[in-house]
């Protein structure tokens, strides 16, 4: 079992590793989270862009009441349905889901992929559940198995997993210093959990913790997916050659203007001038030989006229790569009824295809571990989406979709 594990694992990293420099690019350029990241940034397009479609798909994918469950006609079960869906509804709008989810979707945007982690909170909390958003770096993927990779305390992981005793090895270390970091690794194949630190050594002695799910706690979706691949491509990565150029072409009309600001200058090797001691300031007396030409400016042959064309097409390519100029016509106000229609179709047209894809991977894995979870606690009835229930989505995405007769 273990060595079927860790093959899974290593074969799940090595899928991941040629995503990591692209996922880093991606992150570099649009949502920077290290200094020295921002550093080189000379163009916020991107940026922008991403904040105002990850805010547009919030919109239309996420708003209140967009949930609804209607019994099945030839269902012999009989769970109330419209009752199940209110309660699930009132967990969710009580849980950290409406800010957490945002998060997910920029790096949905970004990187193509997100994960959103749904556990289950104490009995006596406001809401049954608690979200996370996932890093995408610690998690690897392969078949049906997910690998969530994370560092942490051995205090927290002791907290985490009461059960956990301390390897052999370790136990001195962590009992001296409680706050040491371990490497977690977290495993789900199935509906099978095995959590293990990866501090080397032999895996069986490192095992943390075993169990069983009997739903995927781990929730990854995708805005798009090539044949044969596993992780997803977002706007971000098609759109990654522009946004590097544009970001290039800003550095160099930089550069450009530093040099028109302040000159190139030249000046005779005579023996009196003093380079060193000459600053180009506004009003400074710069001492020359009498006959010398002294400090003569030099003229520079660079043109970036053409630059501000290039730059302008490059901002538009980012721009409609990222949606921006199609989606900002949701902020219109007035539209008459052969625009509004007109309008659908064209979000139904450019979002048809992921709406589809987070209806399959995002929303009905939600629902469905939301109503295991509200079923065990005994807060509703058991109820099996497609078997006692089918589910209906009304959020205004959804409600595009209808009117194109998609759903």
């Amino acid at each position: 079992m273990e060595n079927n594990l860790q093959y899974l694992y290593k074969r799940a990293l090595d899928a991941r590793a040629p995503w990591i420099n692209r996922w880093d690019a991606a992150m570099r350029y649009t949502m920077p989270t290290r200094d020295d990241d921002a550093a080189g940034l000379f163009d916020a397009t991107a940026a922008d862009a991403v904040d105002n479609l990850a805010a547009s798909i919030y919109s239309l994918m996420t708003p209140p009441e967009s949930l609804w469950m209607n019994l099945v006609p030839e269902s012999d079960a009989s769970p109330d349905a419209a009752d199940a869906t209110i309660k699930l509804r009132a967990h969710l709008n009580d849980s950290n889901f409406y800010t957490t989810i945002h998060q997910c979707y920029l790096d949905l945007v970004i990187l193509g992929t997100a994960c959103l982690f749904m556990a289950e909170n104490p009995i006596g909390a406001a809401s049954a559940f608690t979200f996370t958003a996932i890093p995408m770096t610690d998690i690897a993927v392969t078949g049906n198995a997910v690998f969530h990779t994370t560092t942490m305390t051995a205090r927290d992981v002791a907290e985490k997993y009461p059960t956990w005793t301390p390897p052999a090895a370790l136990r001195d270390a962590i009992k001296t210093n409680p706050d040491m970091p371990l490497k977690l690794v977290q495993a789900l194949v199935g509906t099978d959990f095995t959590a293990w630190l990866d501090v080397g050594g032999d895996m069986e002695n490192n095992i943390v913790a075993r169990g069983t799910f009997e739903t995927n706690p781990y929730i990854i979706f995708r805005w798009a997916v090539v044949s044969g691949e596993t992780y997803g491509r977002g706007p971000v990565l098609r759109a990654l050659p522009d946004i590097k150029t544009a970001n290039k072409v800003v550095e160099l009309v930089l550069k450009n203007a530093t040099i028109a600001v302040s000159g190139i200058w030249q000046a005779d090797d005579d023996g009196v001038i003093n380079l060193s001691n000459i600053n180009l300031t506004p009003g400074a007396i710069i001492p020359k030989a009498v006959g010398s030409s002294g400090l003569t400016p030099l003229a520079s042959g660079a043109d970036f006229d053409v630059s501000q064309i290039i730059l302008k097409d490059l901002r538009e390519r980012i721009r409609h790569a990222l949606l921006a100029d199609r989606l900002g016509l949701l902020s219109e106000k007035e539209m008459t009824a052969t625009e509004i229609m007109a309008r659908n179709s064209d979000m139904m047209r450019i979002l048809g295809a992921t709406y589809g894809r987070l209806l399959h991977e995002f929303i009905r894995p939600l629902v469905d571990r939301g109503l295991q979870i509200l079923a065990r606690r005994g807060v509703i009835d058991r109820i099996r989406l497609g078997g006692d229930a089918e589910l209906k989505y009304i959020a205004p995405i959804a409600v595009m979709a209808a009117e194109e007769n998609l759903i």
